[in-house]
């Protein structure tokens, strides 16, 4: 028999959902600025912004739909569409961040 949900569950499932949020804003604000000629960015930042999306909607589907199929809890399949997604706000927030700003002369 399956585990109930506890409200830690809950917690840990809306803390995922707001940091992927948080990262993502992040992520928008670094490549806005790079677009105005305030970070630094690379030349294919664009091309990448666009291509990253397709693979982690793809891999973010698959995670939901084999939690579902294999009974998992409405939190759990949460948790499965947001880890791919999380995964790239995460490391595009730690790439772009490491950039840093343009230093204008």
């Amino acid at each position: 028999m399956a585990r109930t949900v506890t409200p830690l569950d809950l917690f840990k499932t809306q803390m995922e959902v707001g940091m992927m949020l948080a990262e993502a804003q992040s992520v928008i604000a670094m490549r806005m600025m790079g677009w105005g000629g305030l970070w630094s960015v690379t030349t294919s930042e664009n091309d990448r912004m666009v291509s990253e999306k397709s693979e982690a909607i793809m891999m973010s589907m698959q995670g939901a739909a084999l939690a579902a199929m294999s009974g998992k809890r409405p939190d759990e399949i949460m948790n499965a569409a947001v880890k791919p997604l999380r995964q790239k706000t995460r490391a595009n927030v730690k790439r772009l961040g490491k950039r840093g700003p343009t230093l204008m002369k």
